[in-house]
């Protein structure tokens, strides 16, 4: 029966202000697959969290245009989808071609790919058991390869035995750092749940190579011309390349310490009082709001007052452009390094809900679970540095924001209150602003408003 055919090609969308690319983390269709519009067809990796990508098209996937672990750029065809405008017999599979044909580390990949990758570790997007239509099936036809038998190794001694089973993986990239390393995945002892190999694993054993400890190298996974560095390294040098996070990362800060004139003021407040509330608040049953739900809250009230503050610069058109919400950001050293997802619409929000909020963005965003719009819609980000057991900060203001604010960890530290020497609980706020968008005195204004709360918080809540 014939039949026309029409190919749509899906192009990589802006996933997010700033990002140029993202790192195609899991292609959940294969070539030949039938898709619905809409269907989710791939999980990406970008700015430190894992989002997954539908297609606007409905039809039968004809090209997968990147492989698993290969960064894409935005505006880059992403999948190409044949919609077919009438029905059509069933076509007869088409034979794999043999292992000779398309290389051992083809083959070897390929079979790895049609096993699963096993467990894969909270933060990449994936479950352990995915539903139906989350798994990539495999071709017609292919036959699993048993992989390579032990080797003696120089001493005679057997080599790490392992079986004919495809090596567990915590995610397609690790192939392809242990492939640039020239490593053989079934030699690397595993350190991950069911012994699944990570990513500390791989560089660990490329360390071993280094240092001339590591296994013999398979032909399937040495490296070709393509995955060769620029040059060597140096005697005791060694290259640890950027992720597709950490990539974006670089960009949005590069920008930001080029555009924008910062300046900082900082203040050391006495919290002793907002301490002393939070604790006679709490019951066996309700430990009530942390001591960052009230920060939150003072802040969201600066903004308020101060709401030039809350915008972004349009160089462009030389204009402060202020939202009528406040997004308010939070600093999290997470997995994927740190990031600064949203709570979105923080203005609306009591301390309580701000307080419930901000710990279940903070989870999340630890093991990599913050939303794509939580991670990009941020106006003000808040920096609790304290966390980290540090004291002062000057931190670079995330781009295209206008300022932030900086909470140091809150100490016992002598402080004189009416004329005698006592101890407080002192913390050192900081706070980086722009300085084309407003001058000290904006600055000084909004800080005052949140340490004054700070200090006196029983007036400060009464008035929220």
């Amino acid at each position: 029966m014939t039949s026309t055919t029409t190919e749509q090609t899906f192009l990589l969308p802006d996933l997010g202000e700033g990002l140029a690319e993202a790192e195609v983390v899991q292609w959940l269709v294969a070539v030949g697959d039938v898709v619905a519009m809409d269907q989710t067809v791939a999980e990406v990796e970008t700015a430190k969290s894992v989002v997954e990508v539908p297609c606007p098209y409905a039809g039968r996937v004809g090209v997968l245009h990147a492989a698993e672990g290969e960064a894409v750029e935005v505006g880059r065809p992403l999948i190409t989808i044949t919609a077919e405008g009438a029905d059509e017999p069933e076509p007869e599979p088409a034979p794999e071609p043999d292992a000779a044909a398309v290389g051992p580390e083809a083959e070897a990949y390929r079979t790895e790919e049609q096993a699963g990758s096993g467990n894969v570790l909270i933060g990449y997007g994936t479950s352990a058991h995915p539903g139906p239509g989350r798994r990539r099936r495999p071709r017609a036809g292919a036959r699993p390869t048993a992989l390579a038998a032990p080797r003696p190794d120089d001493d005679g001694a057997p080599a790490l035995a392992h079986d004919s089973s495809p090596v567990r993986v915590i995610s397609p990239i690790v192939r392809r750092l242990a492939r640039e390393a020239g490593l053989d995945l079934a030699e690397i002892p595993p350190t991950g749940a069911g012994g699944t190999v990570t990513r500390s694993d791989v560089r660990a054993a490329a360390e071993r190579a280094r240092a001339g400890t590591a296994p013999v190298v398979s032909a399937a996974s040495a490296p070709d011309a393509s995955s060769a560095p620029v040059s060597d390294p140096a005697p005791g040098q060694r290259r640890i390349p950027l992720g597709a996070s950490q990539r974006a990362a670089s960009r949005v800060l590069s920008r930001s310490r080029a555009e924008i004139p910062e300046a900082t003021v900082w203040v050391d407040v006495d919290a002793t009082a907002l301490w002393e509330l939070r604790e006679a608040t709490r019951t066996p049953d309700d430990p009530g709001p942390g001591l960052l739900a009230h920060v939150a809250r003072f802040v969201v009230a600066g903004l308020a007052a101060y709401p030039v503050l809350n915008g972004r610069l349009d160089t462009e058109r030389a204009e402060v452009v202020v939202p009528d919400t406040v997004n308010l950001g939070i600093a999290v050293q997470g997995e994927r390094g740190l990031v600064a997802p949203a709570v979105l619409g923080a203005d609306s929000m009591t301390t309580r809900e701000l307080d419930v909020a901000l710990r279940d963005l903070t989870a999340r965003a630890r093991v990599g679970g913050a939303t794509a719009e939580e991670l990009t819609a941020g106006t003000f980000t808040l920096n609790n540095y304290g966390s980290l057991r540090v004291d002062g900060s000057a931190p670079i203001i995330n781009h295209p924001q206008v300022a932030m604010l900086g909470l140091g960890r809150i100490i016992d530290r002598p402080w004189v209150v009416d004329g005698q020497i006592v101890p407080r609980k002192i913390t050192q706020m900081s706070f980086v602003f722009d300085h084309r968008v407003c001058d000290g005195g904006t600055a000084a204004g909004f800080m005052r408003t949140v340490a004054d709360a700070i200090e006196n918080p029983l007036p400060a809540i009464v008035r929220l």
